[in-house]
């Protein structure tokens, strides 16, 4: 029995390493299951970036989900008409352009055409629920992060305009051209207009602005306002000038309320809207420098010879006060 015994301790202590590696393993494995990491990559200087490591199956396989939008959705839908071009559509609904784009699928130079419907709201399948949204957060939470930091991006400088100093050049790319629906080709553009410097100047969201009339401002901005903008007096055939250099992303008469209506994109955020004008001068596509006359000041869709002048920004009417120098 001591024999049998003594046999039997050394059996076990021969065994012992290996049942204690099992036991570190299983201890080790649970524990991966169940603690987050986050490990960044940051490249060497003059080094590329290494490749991101995937994530985890349950993240990569939730519904992707649209970008929330920049201004209240309206809902519903648009049939465009012969004339309108995406940015005219965007400003007449209240919303971001690039919003409107991205809805209905719609990839630059942003070509539509008469008769086709554009939804004023996200696809459906966009919206995540309540479920979708907290398994995506739990599997986000329990998986391991692997990023990578990329060298920072540099953002382009804008040239100013040719002769005019702090044009206030458009910032984003250069829009070569604006389809407008119903036009089989980009209408042929007159000759530019020698820049004119006209008073002071004010930046501000990185753009330089210059007043677009000379006349005094007769309605003050409000947001409530069914036209939210401000109102400049004038005489009939006074100059509006562009208020900024960009590019002239409608050229029309088809937005109830505005008359003869010119809308020029000055960066992805920004836009001006100058309305009631007698005659325009500029046309979809046409590059304009910052105090340029782009129209005649007029009283078409009012009752009174005015400038109807507004800014948006992310789609959003903004106070044009506080954009233009003081007076």
């Amino acid at each position: 029995m001591k024999r049998s015994g003594r046999f039997v301790m050394l059996m076990i202590m021969n065994r012992m390493p290996h049942v204690l590696c099992t036991l570190l393993a299983t201890l080790a494995l649970a524990g991966c299951g169940t603690m987050r990491s986050s490990v960044v990559f940051e490249p060497a200087a003059g080094q590329p970036a290494p490749a991101a490591r995937a994530v985890s199956t349950r993240v990569s396989a939730a519904s992707p989900v649209a970008p929330a939008a920049r201004t209240p959705v309206p809902g519903g839908t648009y049939v465009v008409a012969r004339g309108d071009t995406l940015y005219s559509i965007a400003f007449r609904s209240g919303v971001d352009f690039r919003d409107l784009a991205q809805w209905n699928g719609v990839a630059a130079p942003f070509t539509i055409w008469p008769g086709q419907t554009l939804k004023l709201s996200p696809p459906a399948s966009s919206v995540p629920s309540p479920a979708t949204t907290s398994a995506s957060s739990a599997a986000v939470a329990s998986a391991p992060v692997f990023q990578t930091i990329p060298p920072a991006a540099r953002a382009p400088t804008a040239a100013p305009d040719a002769g005019v100093p702090g044009g206030g050049a458009v910032q984003s790319a250069t829009v070569a051209a604006v389809p407008v629906a119903g036009e089989t080709a980009p209408p042929s553009l007159p000759p530019a207009a020698p820049p004119a410097v006209v008073g002071a100047s004010h930046s501000a969201g990185g753009i330089t602005w210059r007043w677009p009339a000379s006349g005094s401002v007769i309605k003050r901005f409000k947001s409530s306002d069914a036209i939210p903008g401000i109102e400049i007096a004038g005489q009939s055939g006074e100059p509006v000038r562009a208020a900024a250099g960009g590019v002239v992303v409608y050229s029309g008469n088809g937005l109830v309320g505005y008359g003869e209506l010119v809308i020029i994109k000055h960066s992805d955020s920004y836009l001006s809207a100058y309305g009631h004008n007698r005659k325009r001068l500029v046309k979809e596509g046409q590059h304009v420098s910052a105090g340029q006359q782009i129209a005649e000041m007029g009283s078409t869709g009012a009752s009174r010879n005015e400038l109807q002048f507004q800014i948006r920004k992310d789609g959003n009417p903004v106070d044009p006060l506080k954009y233009l120098p003081a007076q």
